[in-house]
């Protein structure tokens, strides 16, 4: 029993220092520094958390951020509450504001408001001091062709080099996809909306 017990340890060891030396490899080999394009999609929760996660990150190390919501609510959520006090200096903040498209029902409506969200976040895209760009529920704005696909990919193309943007929504188009460094797939396991639980403040809200 007691040989057993070191030979345990040392096989962990030595899995766990190959696996230090396999990382340290990948660790070595990633020496390209520029801005990143992240796409979070898919029908699963947390598409726009991790954008904002990705947001409290970057204010921490004291970039000059921008976000732009589109097709949110009416209503205030919990992240625009929190992030505004950052409002200034270090964040400037805008949310379409119009609603989701059934809240409406005003076509014309939700397209004024959707290019009137691009411009503000085209004005991010082309400011070399603008350091991270969260541009939320963008996605669903594309799916309705609310805004074009070509302008975004146009605009992320030429932002300053240093630049992080990340795009929230489902149904991401395959271009945007394409051209975006990092892209994650939410999936739907279980919902407490499916169990008639409503939206809960912190949770979605």
């Amino acid at each position: 029993m007691n040989d057993t017990v070191p030979s345990q340890e040392a096989r962990h060891r030595e899995r766990m220092q190959r696996k230090k030396e396999l990382v340290d490899r990948k660790i070595a080999r990633a020496t390209i520094e520029r801005g990143v394009l992240v796409v979070n999609t898919g029908n699963g929760k947390g598409k726009s958390s991790s954008g904002f996660g990705m947001l409290a990150r970057s204010l921490g190390h004291g970039f000059r951020c921008g976000v732009v919501q589109f097709i949110k609510g009416s209503f205030s959520t919990g992240e625009e509450a929190f992030f505004r006090r950052f409002e200034g200096d270090q964040l400037a903040y805008h949310v379409m504001g119009e609603g989701f498209t059934w809240e409406t029902q005003d076509k014309a409506r939700d397209i004024a408001a959707a290019q009137a969200a691009w411009a503000k976040a085209a004005a991010m895209l082309a400011d070399a001091s603008c350091d991270f760009v969260l541009l939320d529920e963008l996605n669903i704005a594309l799916a309705h062709r609310y805004v074009e696909l070509d302008a975004v990919l146009a605009a992320v193309a030429a932002r300053p080099p240093l630049q992080h943007v990340v795009i929230t929504g489902r149904g991401a188009p395959d271009r945007l996809i394409e051209a975006a460094d990092t892209v994650t797939e939410m999936r739907v396991v279980k919902h407490a909306f499916q169990a008639g639980i409503k939206a809960q403040k912190g949770v979605e809200l």
